[in-house]
């Protein structure tokens, strides 16, 4: 029920979810409230518009994404002992797959770079996602099978009991404790790794970032104020990441 609560608050915070509201309510408000409804459609519909443009979406995760990629010789200096890739969601009846649920895009961005990095460095692999809405298959699973069957690496650790970040963290320390594992190789996209690394290292886990997928890229000049819905989509992130860490702060 968490769960469902925290996506509903974010499809109302987060854009486009927020702009809208915002010009309905200034829509309902119009005929009484001729001002403020005025103020509220044009406000959501700027707000809108900066949301969708490169020069702010951009911006927005190069605050997120200022972990350089590692190296095999930097997991070896530090002494690494295992690798933990987070899941970044699942596709969910995947026609082309028999109509069972696989791991999302994003998901298959951590994994292919984890299993790179485990053919590099030869460390073993812990893969962290759980199942908060009852599905067939915890997402931690799904992502076994594909390393195994579609990467032929081998996974050592399935978590499969978080709902979040946060608890990717502390159902994966329970299980490297128990391996004497205190030093990993942290697998996310860069724009999540600031929060990643943030509750790995609050349950006493010495972590060394392995980001993947950067999302700021190079564009020219003009197309950055030329509204899009991947720059949307990208504003959506880095707000979640802000948000949730604050949300975080909170909770935890």
């Amino acid at each position: 029920m968490e769960i469902l609560l925290i996506r509903l608050v974010e499809a109302v915070l987060m854009p486009p979810g927020l702009m809208i509201l915002m010009m309905l309510l200034g829509t309902l408000l119009v005929g009484r409230l001729f001002i403020t409804g005025r103020l509220l459609i044009i406000g959501g519909f700027v707000l809108l518009v900066a949301a969708s443009l490169p020069v702010v979406s951009n911006n927005l995760l190069a605050l997120l994404e200022q972990t350089a990629p590692t190296t095999p010789a930097q997991l070896n200096q530090r002494q690494a002992q295992a690798i933990v890739i987070l899941g970044g969601g699942r596709y969910v009846d995947a026609p082309e797959y028999n109509g069972e649920d696989t791991v999302s895009k994003h998901t298959l961005e951590r994994l292919r770079y984890g299993a790179r990095l485990h053919r590099q460095s030869g460390l073993p692999i812990l893969v962290t996602g759980g199942n908060p809405y009852g599905h067939a298959s915890a997402e931690g699973e799904l992502m076994r099978r594909v390393l195994e069957n579609e990467f032929r690496v081998p996974v050592k650790w399935v978590e499969s009991a978080s709902a979040n970040t946060w608890e990717n963290a502390r159902y994966s320390r329970q299980q490297l404790k128990r391996d004497g594992i205190t030093r990993i190789a942290l697998v996310t996209h860069a724009w999540h790794m600031p929060r990643s690394v943030l509750v790995f290292e609050q349950h006493d886990l010495d972590v060394i970032p392995a980001p993947t997928a950067y999302s700021t890229r190079a564009r020219p000049l003009l197309l950055h104020f030329v509204p899009n819905a991947g720059a949307l989509d990208d504003t959506r992130k880095a707000l979640h990441e802000i948000l949730g860490r604050l949300w975080y702060a909170m909770r935890y």
